[in-house]
This record gives structure tokens, sequence and C-alpha cells, in this order.
């Protein structure tokens, strides 16, 4: 066994994971994970705890039912598949109103940017003046 190519290819390997790693967007990824893990307890908190009994309930309670699991016709659990209907609209309703609030912040950033660059931007007869003005001492100087 030549312990030299091994030696080599994990080098090689461990510089390559390193540049995976360290490139922004791997981080970038990783952090939105975890974000997005806690993002998810929150909204199944808030959805399992707080909305699905606020809504629920009284389906619960005309089927003289205790548990969202009992909720059943012939073996179909329509309780739990009501249940996974609000999470998915209260997970999808919280992330269009996440990217909903990024893409105006997005938006006004792009609009100061705007202004910035109009504001940099000298008149153009200004521009015009300062450039024949130049062009005749490169002239004069050439004399």
């Amino acid at each position: 066994m030549d312990f030299r190519n091994t030696k080599r290819s994990t080098r090689s390997f461990l510089k390559d994971f390193n540049t995976f790693i360290t490139r922004g967007n791997v981080v970038d990824l990783a952090v939105a994970v975890v974000i997005g893990g806690a993002f998810g307890k929150i909204v199944t908190s808030l959805i399992e705890d707080i909305l699905t009994p606020l809504i629920l309930n009284p389906a619960l309670n005309a089927a003289r039912v205790d548990d969202l699991a009992k909720l059943q016709i012939n073996g179909i659990k329509y309780g739990v598949f009501l249940a996974s209907v609000i999470n998915f609209v209260v997970i999808a309703l919280s992330i269009f109103l996440v990217i909903r609030a990024f893409s105006a912040i997005k938006r006004k950033e792009v609009r100061e940017e705007d202004l910035k660059v109009e504001e940099v931007k000298p008149d153009p007869q200004e521009r015009l003046t300062l450039a024949i003005e130049r062009l005749s001492e490169i002239m004069e100087a050439q004399k």
C-alpha cells in the first residue's frame, strides 16, 4: 500500500472539504436550517396548542370525542387530516409573510441605492463642460 498517495488524497479531501464548508452559501444554509427548525417548532406549537383546539373543539364536542385522533368515521381519521391541513396553511402563510417582509426590505434598499446613484450623478452639462476644459488643457499642453 502506498501511504504517500493516501496522505495526499486525504490532504486533498480535507482541502476540498474546507473550501466547501467555508463558502458563504453553506454557512447560510446551515443557519437557515437551524432557524427553520426552531421556527417549525414554534409554528407546530401554535397550531397544536392554540389554533387546532380553537378551530376543532366544536367538532370534537359535537362528536363527543376528547382526542383529535379519535375523530374518525369508519377508520378514516379526518380529525388528524384537518389538523394537518391547518398546519400546512399556517406554515405557508408564515413563510409567505416572512418572504413578503424581506422583499419589501429589499425593494426599499434598492430604492435608496437608486436615490444615492441619482444624487452622485453630475449634471450632463457640467460633465460636458469638464470634458471640454480637459480637452483644451491637453491641446494647450501639446503646443
